[in-house]
């Protein structure tokens, strides 16, 4: 049984960082593609980053130079790290991933091609 628990969320004032973590468990597959993605209260589901198996990134355009997406393989761990934090980033962050395959560009950001979801952790930015 695959599990992803997000941790990390808090609230921090324009400009600071923060980091989040999704640890995955039962969650055994060499090739996938996982992903951030952010709901904010009335909003739509955005996808943030992504990152495959091997590397491959991709990040929307209102986060690119501000967030970075990584893994720890070791540890079975996702991370997005964000820093110059913006009022706009305020959202529930969740993290999402697949049952063993890559998604094509155009799905990376897009929700329906993943397969296992977090509950999410809420990150809060005042201004």
């Amino acid at each position: 049984q695959v599990q992803l628990v997000e941790s990390g969320g808090g609230s921090v004032q324009a400009g600071g960082s923060l980091r989040l973590s999704c640890a995955a468990s039962g969650y055994t597959y060499s090739t996938y593609s996982m992903a951030w993605f952010r709901q904010a209260p009335g909003k739509r589901l955005e996808g943030v980053a992504h990152i495959d198996s091997d590397g491959t990134t991709t990040y929307a355009d209102s986060v690119k130079g501000r967030f970075t997406i990584s893994q720890d393989n070791a540890k079975n761990t996702l991370y997005l790290q964000m820093d110059s934090l913006k009022p706009e980033d305020t959202a529930k962050y969740s993290c999402a991933a697949t049952a063993g395959w890559k998604l094509t560009w155009w799905q990376r950001l897009v929700s329906s091609g993943y397969n296992y979801w977090g509950q999410g952790t809420q990150v809060t930015v005042s201004s």
